[in-house]
């Protein structure tokens, strides 16, 4: 009985690993680890797709796929999936800074131009039928090998992304790149950066637009202008989608199948655009992050059962009677406020410029806020006290528990990603293993998320401990209390963009959309707090394992922008995904 919820969760996560890998090899497609250098010497890591049946010298086209800002190769699933069981090679790189790749943001190019190098020199592919197609920032790869190689690709696909943004200005023309097709969705709350027009249904009026397919009056979505044959092929998609939709999406997915199988020839299984089966990997992949969490408490639960560790074991002690009007007020705040200080904290975090110590940007903001936010509940807390909790204190026998238990996570993560190339992901939510060069990166950040989680969790923990609270009541409080206040914020954020076009934030859109990670994200960790709590009457366990996972999860989704390999540089896509 004491191995039975590892034992689900491990369950949990070879389903769903295997019918992601199931799905992402259908057809007979292989995937396999891709590496690479750039000209200037950095490591670079993708993903390769390559189509059954290109055994004895046969070729076959090929598309580069890059993902966004803050996102890794995996992102770009839906496309590489969809591409190669068509019969195009695909390689899903990773940027410059991001995922395995190394290097900082914007370096080489944003290593588009030795993707581009790498994956025409492939045996299988024929170079003369090669696309491109990047989401957000990964237009800047995409368009620095156009650049770089304008002989070495036939096609490009912009989604959410645009010309002149990621590189220079004087792309912004109409025989750059050759044979584009811009996938733009008319909720996207990039508009006014990408194509400044406040929103994306207004993208057809854009003068930039209008430039780039050389015409004066609105552009047409959906009709192709221009001449393939000359490379000046241009037409414009306006799926009524988000950011983040545009690859998560039937809508945004089914242009970019269209365009590569419209430009590029000799794809041997052709299929409609809106065939699209990817939906499935990432039900597997959800599958298997839920088996992961399980993991770890189930495996925190056969710990307890070890005769050292075993002392940890004991029943929670109420700390009030009945919860009260302060104790609703006090989950109140505890829900309220983090939501309520994330944007302006957020801003704050980006005066912490990265170094050679704390390389990633986002994750200094995210610091900035949560370490705020530490503060802000130690000074409201002597106002909102309620009895004095009598919590368990054991350090070394805590650690080891803690560790046990993410341990047990993290090898099944990598096993996963070694055996089955997949990750436990689902849309904006991606956790992958920590690539070597980040675990220096990882252990600077750990103590201030160690910090931030002791402070969080035990607060939680007193707020919870209610003489006769039910079980499943404690857990949806711990889960509501910690991931609600991100859900108000999504709501009225997007329910404005979903009425008016607009965010109610407008100028935050990165923020915004780094915000729905929190809602799934904490909802654990008030989960994890809760289960650790009840079998240990201490804060410790739970505060640990949170923080470890907080920062895992952060450090390896998150971009370098520091690298000893290169001068450091601030594009403006660091304030785009």
């Amino acid at each position: 009985m004491r191995y039975r919820l590892a034992l689900i969760g491990l369950v949990l996560i070879l389903a769903g690993s295997l019918l992601a890998s199931r799905v992402q090899t259908s057809g007979g497609v292989q995937v396999s680890e891709a590496h690479w250098r750039t000209a200037e010497g950095a490591t670079m890591s993708g993903l390769l797709y390559r189509p059954a049946g290109l055994d004895g010298g046969r070729r076959a086209p090929a598309v580069l796929l890059s993902h966004g800002y803050i996102n890794t190769r995996e992102m770009q699933s839906p496309f590489a999936i969809e591409l190669s069981r068509r019969g195009f090679v695909v390689l899903a790189m990773d940027m410059t800074g991001h995922g395995g790749s190394g290097g900082n943001v914007g370096a080489a190019g944003f290593g588009g131009p030795s993707a581009l190098a790498f994956l025409r020199s492939q045996s299988f592919v024929d170079p003369d039928q090669i696309g491109l197609a990047g989401h957000s920032m990964g237009g800047g790869p995409i368009l620095a090998a156009a650049r770089a190689q304008p002989d070495g690709y036939r096609a490009v696909a912009l989604v959410g992304s645009a010309p002149g943004l990621f590189g220079p200005p004087d792309e912004v023309r109409p025989d750059f790149p050759r044979n584009l097709n811009v996938v733009f969705g008319g909720l996207d709350e990039f508009a006014g950066l990408m194509w400044r027009t406040p929103k994306g249904t207004d993208l057809p009026d854009s003068p930039k637009l209008k430039q780039v397919f050389g015409v004066s009056s609105a552009v047409e979505p959906g009709r192709v202008y221009g001449d393939p044959g000359l490379g000046t092929a241009r037409r414009l998609d306006l799926p009524h989608v988000t950011h983040p939709w545009e690859h998560f999406s039937s809508g945004g997915v089914a242009p970019v199948i269209d365009w590569m199988q419209a430009r590029l020839e000799g794809e041997s299984h052709p299929l409609p655009p809106g065939n699209q089966i990817w939906f499935w990997k990432e039900v597997g992949t959800l599958v298997g992050f839920v088996g992961f969490i399980v993991v770890l408490l189930g495996v925190f639960e056969a710990v307890l059962a070890l005769p050292w560790i075993g002392d940890l074991r004991r029943s929670p002690e109420p700390v009030v009677a009945v919860r009260g009007p302060g104790g609703w007020i006090a989950l109140a705040l505890t829900a309220a406020l983090p939501a309520l200080t994330y944007l302006p904290f957020m801003k704050l975090g980006a005066l912490w410029l990265p170094s050679a110590q704390f390389p990633q940007w986002i994750q200094n903001q995210l610091l900035a806020w949560a370490l705020l936010n530490t503060l802000l509940s130690l000074l409201v807390a002597p106002f909102l006290r309620r009895g004095h909790p009598d919590f368990s204190l054991d350090v070394p026998r805590s650690s080891f528990a803690a560790l046990a238990a993410v341990g047990a996570g993290a090898l099944a993560l990598l096993a996963m990603d070694r055996l089955l190339h997949v990750d436990f992901r689902f849309w904006v939510v991606g956790f992958r293993p920590l690539d070597a060069s980040r675990w220096g990166t990882f252990l600077t950040y750990l103590p201030f998320w160690i910090l931030h989680s002791v402070i969080l969790v035990r607060s939680l923990c007193a707020l919870l401990a209610v003489d006769g609270a039910g079980r499943r009541s404690t857990y949806l409080t711990a889960a509501g209390v910690l991931g609600g206040g991100f859900l108000v914020l999504a709501a009225f954020e997007y329910g404005t963009l979903f009425t008016t076009g607009l965010l109610l934030t407008p100028t935050e859109p990165l923020n915004v959309i780094v915000a729905l990670q929190f809602i799934p994200l904490l909802a654990i960790v008030g989960v994890i707090s809760v289960f650790t709590w009840r079998r240990t009457n201490s804060y410790l366990p739970g505060a640990l394992i949170c923080a470890i996972f907080l920062c895992g999860y952060v450090t390896s989704g998150t971009a370098n922008h520091w690298s000893p390999d290169y001068p450091m540089t601030f594009p403006p896509a660091a304030r785009s995904p």
